[in-house]
């Protein structure tokens, strides 16, 4: 049977879940499908990994020597994509077995332009739900333009909540897996790249939603994101880059101006903010141990404060109240 869907996947934030997330892929998808990986500057060994891997698998490696943002990886794919439905999946993670099957036929059945999955979080054996589709919509509120954006069930157990699942109508999917059809890209043009970390996914669900399109939430299709920790010392400088100041605040930014919400929406400083404690995950373990440090004696005290110093340019205190006055008071 022809491929009628392309499996893109593209980098998130790091790259030591590469090998497990792709044989999961080809262990626990049945039907026929193409594949492109964009790989956005993987370290060496992951390099030569996938290389071998297109070679033996026969998929397409696009790569770039540089690291890049994953609405420009999937943007990079699609034009090499021949099939009537693409899914972009993160490079961390893991399906479970029949997922793919499972979002076409909700595609096929509905008619929807976009369908997500059912995202795990952790590990699949955790049973943890990172979110069984959502909300993601704009509200005039005291003559100003607001986003209202949740996760459904996010951080709750599926034994508690499968019951309530079912196939529906919902706002929000993410790009950890978002299956579409290829028409997406014929009405509304590539993937904003303004969207350099967060808000793409709100991005995309906003702009299918204007155009009076379906998106559909199928429970019987699961992911599982591989939540970080933990870190491989490669994956540290894209990490970093990826949850930096720069690239999250030009995000919010940029969710700001395209869809005229107001400069003091509490969602736009709450998003920025989620991205500020994501990159700190990075530090955890770094700041606990010099926490545990502090009763011991004044040299240590002084050594420690200087040493979370350090570590505190690196995590980033919230700037966003100066980044505020500067940019998104504008109207």
């Amino acid at each position: 049977m022809k491929p009628q869907v392309t499996v893109v996947v593209a980098p998130r934030e790091r790259f030591s879940c590469t090998d497990r997330a792709l044989e999961s892929l080809y262990k626990n998808t049945s039907i026929p499908f193409k594949h492109i990986y964009v790989d956005g500057n993987s370290p060496r060994h992951i390099k030569r990994y996938l290389e071998a891997q297109a070679k033996e698998k026969g998929f397409h490696l696009i790569r770039t020597n540089h690291y890049i943002t994953p609405n420009h990886a999937r943007n990079l794919a699609i034009p090499h994509v021949d099939t009537p439905y693409v899914v972009f999946i993160d490079n961390d993670l893991v399906v479970l077995p029949g997922w793919l099957e499972k979002l076409m036929q909700c595609a096929e059945e509905t008619g929807a332009w976009v369908v997500g999955p059912l995202y795990l979080e952790g590990e699949p054996e955790d049973g943890i739900i990172h979110m069984a589709g959502g909300d993601a919509h704009i509200r005039e509120v005291r003559g100003g333009r607001r986003l209202a954006e949740r996760h459904r069930f996010g951080g709750q157990p599926l034994e508690k909540y499968r019951p309530q699942l079912r196939r529906e109508l919902t706002e929000l999917v993410e790009f950890h897996c978002a299956f579409m059809r290829m028409e997406v890209f014929d009405k509304l043009g590539l993937l904003d790249e303004a969207y350099m970390s967060l808000a793409d996914h709100i991005d995309l669900c906003l702009s299918v939603l204007d155009r009076g399109e379906s998106i559909y939430f199928e429970p019987d299709a699961v992911v599982c994101y591989l939540t970080p920790p933990p870190f491989a010392l490669t994956d540290i400088p894209y990490y970093l880059l990826r949850w930096s100041d720069e690239w999250n605040l030009s995000s919010v930014q940029r969710l700001k101006e395209k869809w005229d919400l107001a400069a003091d929406d509490p969602f736009l400083e709450g998003h920025y903010r989620w991205g500020v404690r994501h990159r700190r995950i990075l530090f955890k373990p770094v700041m606990d141990w010099l926490k545990s440090l502090q009763g011991q004696s004044k040299l240590s005290q002084a050594l420690v404060g200087f040493a979370m110093g350090i570590v505190k340019k690196f995590v980033g205190p919230a700037s966003y109240d100066k980044f505020r006055e500067k940019n998104l008071a504008k109207s």
